[in-house]
């Protein structure tokens, strides 16, 4: 088992609600064409973790559950501190007391994503509130400090197929891209919130790269990025994020990637491994407990 800080980290509530779809002007896609796209917030009953992320009639689709907090203070805290894999529970509605976990955060829309089991989702209604159990800022490999860790639950971490040497961490992803391809979110001064995204406008590195395939969940790995303190170029980086929305038409847009690690240097090093999906993992580490 990895050498963790788990025994100092600090479990926490934080609480949001179903967070309403919003639909404002047309949007202007990278082909000159508007589009009043079916997109971000509420309750998407028919796409979850582990579905295809391409290719939808929509733009930046947030699979499952979407919460917010109607205040920012409140809603910037609920983003923050709700790491992927952290345990959910519906607190009223038809779906009172089902469980489900964080799938991820959404930045610019300032959303948190929930995935719940089917069954569950088709029980509610958008007027639900829900508690996450936040839990995973501040995790540190103890053997590896060069390797900086967000936005992932500690038991999620802990069951997934990382591979441990004496001089580095391997670290399952289903694609390594290269950082030219990621866009919309540069600039930010953390990652511990929201994402960034993807750029799939050239069709020829999508199939170069497998974006095509891609799924909501997925582990991916960019080269060369280093986002301790928000995304930058840094040659010999690299930093391992979880697609946590769909595809977009817009110029720079493109499936976003939650970041859950980052390191300057090649102590952190990506393996292919198809099957890494946070779905996988979950699945995985319910059946241990």
């Amino acid at each position: 088992m990895m050498n963790i800080n788990k025994e100092q980290l600090i479990k926490m509530a934080v609480n949001g609600q179903v967070d309403h779809p919003r639909m404002g002007h047309f949007y202007v896609g990278c082909d000159g064409k508007g589009r009043l796209p079916v997109g971000t917030g509420g309750i998407v009953y028919n796409r979850e973790i582990g579905d295809p992320c391409m290719n939808l009639a929509g733009d930046h689709v947030e699979p499952g559950v979407t919460i917010a907090n109607p205040s920012d203070r409140e809603n910037h805290a609920l983003e923050t501190l709700a790491c992927i894999g952290n345990e959910a529970i519906v607190l009223n509605g038809p779906a009172e007391g089902a469980v489900g976990y964080v799938t991820g955060t959404h930045g610019g829309v300032d959303h948190t994503m929930l995935y719940f089991p089917h069954e569950e989702i088709e029980k509610m209604t958008g007027h639900e509130q829900f508690l996450v159990k936040a839990y995973g800022q501040g995790l540190k490999l103890l053997d590896y400090p060069e390797i900086y860790m967000m936005n992932i639950d500690p038991n999620l971490l802990l069951s997934m197929p990382i591979k441990e040497h004496e001089l580095y961490l391997e670290f399952p992803v289903v694609t390594i891209l290269p950082p030219y391809l990621m866009g919309a979110g540069l600039g930010q001064s953390t990652m511990m919130e929201g994402d960034y995204d993807i750029m799939t406008q050239d069709e020829e590195s999508v199939y170069k790269y497998g974006i095509h395939e891609l799924r909501f969940g997925d582990f991916v790995a960019v080269q060369d990025h280093e986002t301790t303190y928000g995304p930058h170029y840094q040659k010999g980086s690299c930093t391992i994020g979880v697609v946590v929305h769909s595809d977009s038409f817009t110029s720079g847009h493109g499936p976003g990637l939650t970041v859950v690690a980052t390191c300057e240097s090649r102590i952190l090093m990506p393996y292919i491994d198809k099957n890494a999906n946070i779905k996988t993992y979950m699945e995985g580490m319910q059946r241990k407990l």
